[in-house]
């Protein structure tokens, strides 16, 4: 994961990312860089407009959550119209016995 972290500290910066910038950001952060995996790494963004490839990036797991949350707000508001029922039970007798 380093590796494609130091990627993107390079573009972020405006660096070229190359295999000699990586190594660099690799050694400086205290990793032993492997020099296969960094040539891996370039040729595989090579062409990739790594801007857009994070802003997909971004945008699935916002997308893949909102159903889920979605699901789960209308068992939060059944269980809060439960517990009002509940409320409102209690409270009738509670004033039926002041009265009775």
């Amino acid at each position: 994961m380093e590796y494609v972290y130091a990627a993107m500290l390079l573009h972020k910066a405006g660096k070229k990312v190359d295999e000699a910038s990586v190594k660099k950001v690799l050694e400086a952060a205290g990793v032993k860089a492997d020099e296969s995996r960094i040539k891996a790494l370039v040729a595989a963004l090579e062409g990739v407009d790594i801007d857009k490839a994070i802003a997909k990036a971004a945008v699935a797991p916002v997308a893949a959550a909102a159903p889920a949350a979605a699901e789960k707000a209308p068992e939060k508001k059944e269980a809060k119209k439960e517990e009002h029922k509940v409320s409102e039970e209690q409270a009738a007798a509670g004033l039926g016995s002041l009265f009775g």
